[in-house]
């Protein structure tokens, strides 16, 4: 699995021009999910991003986490994470797993985050969204559990 963290200080989702989510100070989470990923690194991949310390500590320091500043998540399943563009200039979406069984793991994903007890938020599987956010910092992490692996 793949996942772009943003620190923000709000974030929101629409779809169709509707308001599906919002949150305030906390993590916008970037989902793709590949097609050797496993319900084990969806669970990995949760705790990880529930224990980064990436918030500033009062001494300015990146030593809290989101858990730490009672902050929210904002997860959007994003296919995309898997393009391919060795050849050519047309991304090949091929890593990325097939529709149906990245939702399952996105969904295992969603609940292993909550199950951190951290409120979260999502847009919607396979749906045209408009992500807006405002970066804190800017603060942009990317965290693969293929390199994990490794």
């Amino acid at each position: 699995m793949k996942a772009v963290i943003q620190r923000v200080m709000t974030a929101s989702v629409n779809i169709n021009d509707e308001q599906k989510a919002q949150i305030e100070k906390g993590l916008v989470v970037l989902l793709g999910v590949g097609k050797q990923d496993t319900a084990a690194d969806a669970e990995l991949l949760a705790r990880k991003i529930a224990a980064l310390r990436i918030f500033s500590d009062e001494s300015d320091k990146m030593n809290l986490s989101v858990k730490d500043i009672d902050g929210s998540l904002l997860v959007i399943s994003n296919f995309t994470l898997y393009a391919d563009t060795k050849k050519g200039t047309r991304p090949s979406f091929d890593p990325a797993m097939p529709p149906k069984e990245a939702k399952e793991l996105y969904d295992c994903f969603c609940i292993a985050l909550a199950k951190e007890e951290i409120p979260i938020f999502t847009g919607e599987f396979g749906a045209d969204m408009q992500v807006s956010l405002v970066n804190d910092g800017p603060v942009t992490v990317i965290l693969d559990t293929g390199v994990w692996r490794k």
